[in-house]
């Protein structure tokens, strides 16, 4: 079975982003740019939904710290979930399901021949969670808080989960990645 890995990076206050401030919140430094350039999960089919894939396809002139990680994008295998879109699209190495997003998956865990992770798309996220698809959960926690302009709450509508640590490291000494598998809860632990 294929393995599921859903990837944020995030304001400490949980905000996948906010408005005026530069991507990483301008705090991206050599050990993080570096990690990032050896992802092991370089390889994996990314997932999102039809706002991420507008918001990255749409990527022209950026930043040279930036461009590699676009560049790296375009060239990923991707698959994009939407009922909305409609072929053909225009970002290289992308497959369009409108179908159910959770029943694609699920047959992609089963019976596809690449691991998977998301990019963005927090509703895909919440929903493949909460249906017990996600193998590992990944957050880049930037020390910043976004209270006045951030956007993109992540955890919102979120059902309990119980997060078991696998790993935990810091970039450039204020970067933290941390790493757990989830276990979807009923309810707070101990509770009726």
């Amino acid at each position: 079975m294929q393995e599921l890995l859903v990837d944020f990076i995030t304001s400490l206050d949980g905000y996948g982003a906010a408005e005026g401030w530069p991507g990483w919140w301008g705090l991206q430094g050599p050990e993080y740019l570096g990690w990032l350039n050896e992802l092991p999960e370089r390889d994996y089919t990314l997932l999102m939904g039809a706002s991420t894939y507008r918001l990255f396809s749409g990527f022209g002139d950026v930043g040279s710290d930036e461009e590699d990680s676009i560049s790296e994008l375009t060239n990923a295998s991707k698959v994009v979930f939407s009922s909305t879109l409609q072929l053909p699209l225009s970002w290289a190495n992308t497959r369009l399901i409108s179908t159910d997003a959770i029943e694609a998956v699920r047959q992609m865990k089963q019976e596809g021949d690449h691991s998977m992770r998301t990019i963005g798309s927090l509703s895909l996220c919440r929903s493949l969670l909460k249906a017990g698809l996600v193998d590992r959960f990944r957050v880049v926690v930037f020390p910043v808080i976004t209270g006045s302009t951030g956007s993109d709450r992540i955890y919102d509508g979120y059902p309990d989960v119980a997060l078991d640590m696998v790993t935990s490291r810091t970039f450039d000494g204020r970067i933290q990645l941390l790493e757990y598998v989830p276990r979807v809860l009923d309810g707070p632990p101990g509770g009726a």
